[in-house]
């Protein structure tokens, strides 16, 4: 087995966030072709025995993180497994053999919350270790209602273990510019949205759909291939595909919305495990975050706001008709 360690850079951030290489499922380039990074065994994995300053102690960080993995291994339509094995005096980082989730003092990353790392088998993409930090720099917080000032250790976790499984952002939500040049989050369509919620909020304990479809996809449940539908297309700018468009399905009668990138230079997307149904297409830049949260390459942010002329329905076990979106110039 041939592995090498990567940091995919899969971060909660305060304000900011880092690059990572694929929009909602990390990848791996694997002989010229780009792989989903998943497990292919059940999730094993330790908690340091450090503690945060302010009172929050290493047992605190182990039953918010058994509370964010149940939270993931409640999805129905996944088959997602994590196991506690036990406290160890190993820290988040090490090349062990272990997958270790702990705090860490990091003065120097001082608007990153927590950030996964990982070690990934180059001839299939399986990980076969993980790490998370959370840095013990932030108040946290393990209240049931949540503390105010402090930021939910609950809710951060819920989002590290989601990059933990492979899941990259969604720019499923809503900022605002502070007056540090910071954004911040005004509503979120998404645990996985980059950008944490303010201190002392709780809302982020709760997966949406957009969490769900993704963690669906890459662990899919018996039946789901079958029982779901996707709805594919292309974005496209003066009859040129448009790279980095961000698409959202929004189901009508439910209010769930769904969302993916048109990811390569046509202009192509796809968005799958939706439940089967009509659902309206908005097209849209990504300009209300900061790019280099979903791309390391340069994207198109210059057009408006566009729907879909008509809905489009996802099939059941199977995906749409392409569908062309027209945008035009800002």
């Amino acid at each position: 087995m041939r592995l090498v360690a990567r940091l995919l850079a899969a971060w909660a951030m305060v304000s900011a966030s880092t690059p990572v290489e694929a929009y909602l499922k990390l990848g791996a380039s694997i002989d010229g072709r780009v792989v989903d990074v998943t497990w292919r065994a059940p999730v094993r994995y330790f908690v340091s025995d450090a503690d945060a300053d302010g009172g929050v102690s290493a047992s605190d960080l182990r039953g918010a993180v058994s509370r964010a993995s149940a939270t993931w291994q409640a999805v129905s339509s996944a088959t997602v497994r994590l196991e506690f094995l036990g406290m160890t005096a190993a820290v988040p980082g090490m090349v062990d053999g272990r997958t270790t989730l702990g705090f860490q003092d990091r003065p120097e990353l001082d608007r990153v919350l927590a950030a996964t790392s990982f070690l990934i088998d180059t001839t299939d993409g399986a990980i076969v270790e993980a790490d998370v930090f959370f840095n013990s720099r932030f108040k946290w917080s393990v209240a049931a209602a949540g503390t105010p000032g402090r930021v939910d250790l609950e809710s951060v976790a819920l989002h590290e273990l989601g990059h933990l499984l492979g899941l990259s952002h969604s720019a499923l939500g809503e900022t605002e510019l502070t007056g540090s040049g910071g954004r911040r989050v005004i509503a979120s369509g998404a645990v996985m949205f980059p950008i944490a919620m303010a201190p002392g909020t709780i809302a982020d304990r709760v997966l949406q759909a957009d969490d769900r479809a993704g963690i669906s996809d890459l662990y899919p449940a018996t039946g789901q291939l079958t029982s779901t539908g996707g709805i594919t297309g292309r974005v496209t700018k003066n009859g040129q595909g448009l790279l980095g468009a961000h698409v959202v399905a929004l189901n009508p009668e439910t209010g769930a919305m769904v969302a993916n990138f048109a990811l390569n230079a046509k202009g192509e997307f796809a968005i799958v495990r939706l439940e089967p149904g009509p659902y309206i297409l908005r097209v849209e830049p990504l300009d209300d975050a900061e790019v280099e949260s979903f791309f390391s390459t340069a994207i198109d942010v210059d057009f408006r706001v566009a729907y879909a002329s008509r809905m489009v329905v996802a099939p059941r076990g199977g995906a749409s008709a392409p569908i062309e979106i027209k945008v035009v110039p800002k």
